[in-house]
């Protein structure tokens, strides 16, 4: 495919378009949200930052899993909620605390499955799941899950402060294999030592404690350029992104690894003068990091390779979240 139906294609994965609908949501709280005296950040980024008063502040998100995946493997939804969960917390620099969840099935089958799997992943990233509420009359199995986590204030990484002149550094687990449920999920723990795992979602905070870059979010289902899309959005600003530069799997198509959700990869920007020792750092933990193109005032999301170049986001004109 050429550069533009690539963008196009970008722009139109579901892992993006599922997005629209939150700025409608958003919207219902507007009138409410002077009552968050103690909120710092809210709406758009992967936690909630509330101030306890402390050098300290409260990280508190929440992910419930996709349908297409409880129905697909219900141990895999058990063991993603937990990945997805403390990724959020890890993404802004904190370190995660503890998790609750919200279960709807009448399978006894699949509750277990879906508990093991929960289980197995408190096993893998040593966060406890401290409670919770069970529906067992439903026809329809779902699973949602809220975690905590804590961070020092000044280490906190927000995605609505990248800034024009920043640069755009992208890292990934290469160490990985594409998930049995969807083409779209890249696996990196489910294999590994609980201890290598925890050092590669533990490293945004030595990042955040060190104050290399200046904005950054986990990489999830919108993909690499669709993560870095609601970035810009919520910062205001645009990008400009050479697809040469992308580490990747050599046996993945390219436009595939770009939708993939990876697990443990994130994009940040930081000043030119932090990237070396951003990449550092990023690479120390097993991560493969890069350079990969700058923030601009544009408000445009462009990708180009030596073939050319395509606006993959406009967001003068559209929007991903709306936040």
């Amino acid at each position: 495919m050429n550069i533009e139906e690539l963008a196009a294609s970008l722009r139109d994965f579901e892992g993006v378009t599922r997005k629209k609908p939150i700025a409608d949501i958003v919207s219902i709280f507007e009138s409410v949200r002077s009552e968050y005296g103690e909120v710092i950040d809210d709406f758009g980024d992967d936690a909630a930052v509330i101030d306890i008063g402390t050098d300290d502040v409260i990280l508190f998100a929440a992910d419930a899993i996709w349908g297409r995946i409880v129905n697909k493997s219900p141990w895999w939804t058990g063991y993603t909620s937990v990945v997805v969960n403390v990724n959020d917390i890890s993404a802004m620099g904190g370190r995660p605390l503890a998790m609750v969840n919200v279960m709807a099935s009448s399978d006894l089958e699949s509750t277990e499955e879906i508990m093991r799997g929960i289980r197995d992943g408190i096993k893998k990233f040593g966060v406890p799941m401290v409670g919770g509420h069970m529906h067992p009359d439903t026809p329809y199995n779902s699973l949602a899950v809220a975690i905590i986590g804590i961070a020092k204030k000044d280490c906190v990484i927000r995605s609505d402060s990248a800034r024009p002149g920043d640069l755009v550094i992208v890292a990934y687990d290469m160490d990985g294999r594409v998930g049995k449920n969807s083409p779209y999920s890249w696996d990196t723990t489910s294999f590994k030592e609980a201890d290598v795992v925890r050092e590669r979602f533990m490293v945004m905070q030595e990042i955040g404690e060190k104050k290399l870059v200046t904005a950054g979010k986990d990489i999830s289902n919108p993909g690499t350029i669709g993560t870095l899309g609601m970035l810009c959005e919520v910062s205001r600003v645009g990008a400009s992104v050479d697809l040469t530069k992308i580490p990747r799997p050599e046996d993945i198509d390219f436009d595939q690894w770009l939708k993939i959700y990876p697990a443990t990869g994130y994009v940040v920007t930081a000043k030119e003068e932090n990237a070396a020792e951003c990449i550092e750092v990023f690479e120390n933990a097993g991560l493969k990091a890069a350079v990969v193109g700058n923030i601009n005032d544009s408000q445009l999301i462009d990708v180009y390779d030596d073939t050319g170049k395509a606006i993959a986001f406009d967001l003068k004109n559209d929007n991903i979240t709306g936040i």
